[in-house]
């Protein structure tokens, strides 16, 4: 059942219905305290209606309950970027990465929050990175950017 109020949760959440996705992910976790997705999922929502607090909480406790789950890192990481907690998220889109270096976006990511920090040659080592998966973008970039 902690499933289903789950996925409701991401339906209402998908239709911008945000009181309703919290009222369904706080279900599914009454139901199981160790569902680490629907805390993952609720602190995506906190994030996108300015809660960044809740949103951290939630993923820190995704975290503990699956610390091998890279989303949650992904989306922790997106939260500090909204309050400015830069070499936070690098931190957490690194975990990220380690966990799983296919995914093209925590390159981009993490390699544009280097770049803000003044740190170009690391932004170009993230996005070469994402370039050799095949991010046209991050071609771009390289070429523009990076020597």
């Amino acid at each position: 059942l902690a499933t289903t109020y789950n996925n409701r949760g991401k339906s209402y959440d998908s239709l911008g219905e945000y009181e309703k996705a919290i009222v369904d992910f706080n279900e599914a976790i009454t139901l199981n305290p160790q569902y680490g997705k629907a805390y993952t999922n609720r602190g995506m929502v906190y994030a996108g209606t300015g809660q960044f607090e809740l949103s951290i909480q939630d993923h820190d406790k995704a975290i503990e309950i699956i610390p091998n789950y890279y989303i949650s890192y992904k989306f922790r990481a997106l939260t500090k970027i909204m309050i400015e907690d830069y070499y936070g998220a690098i931190s957490d889109y690194t975990k990220a990465i380690e966990l799983d270096p296919n995914d093209i976006d925590n390159y981009i990511q993490r390699g544009g929050l280097k770049d803000t920090l003044g740190d170009l040659d690391g932004a170009c080592s993230d996005w070469r990175k994402a370039a050799n998966l095949g991010n046209k973008n991050a071609k771009k970039w390289v070429a523009k950017k990076c020597n």
